[in-house]
C-alpha cells in the first residue's frame, strides 16, 4: 500500500441541488414557492456536494479515496477524473475453487486441494493453524 491515499470528503447539508437549485423533497416551501416537485437526494463521493439525479448521472471508480468499484459523482467531478485517477490500486482475485479432495500436511502447514476444474492448489496455512 505505497499509494498515497486521499482523504474522502465531509457530506454536505442542503434543502436543494448545489448544482442546478432543485428543491429536494423536504423542503415543502421552496416545492411550493417554485412550484415543483421535490427531488431526492444523492452525494457526490468525490467532491460531497448534495446533488439531485440528473446532475451525478454519472458514476466512477476513485481508487486513491478508497472507491474502488464504481460510485455516484456529479457530473462535473466525473470530467475532472482522468483515466490515471481511475487506475486500480488493488487486485481482485477469483477464489471460488469447487474441492473435491483435500489433504492437510500439518508438518509443513501446506494444505492441497483440487477441484472439479482441475486445478490443483497448493495453499500456507501456517498463519491460520500456528
Amino acid at each position: 500500500m505505497d499509494v498515497t491515499r486521499q482523504e474522502t470528503p465531509e457530506w454536505l447539508d442542503s434543502d436543494s441541488c448545489q448544482k442546478c437549485e432543485q428543491p429536494f423533497f423536504w423542503n415543502f416551501k421552496q416545492m411550493w414557492d417554485s412550484k415543483k416537485i421535490g427531488l431526492r437526494q444523492h452525494h457526490c463521493r468525490k467532491c460531497g456536494q448534495a446533488v439531485c439525479g440528473k446532475c451525478s448521472s454519472k458514476r466512477s471508480t476513485i481508487p486513491l479515496m478508497g472507491f474502488e468499484f464504481e460510485v455516484r459523482v456529479c457530473d462535473s467531478c466525473h470530467e475532472s477524473i482522468t483515466d490515471e485517477d481511475r487506475a486500480p490500486t488493488a487486485t481482485f482475485h477469483d477464489s471460488k475453487h469447487s474441492i473435491v479432495y483435500m489433504h492437510y500436511e500439518p508438518t509443513t502447514g501446506n494444505l492441497l486441494t483440487s477441484g472439479t476444474d482441475k486445478v490443483i492448489k497448493l495453499w500456507d496455512m501456517t498463519p491460520v493453524v500456528s
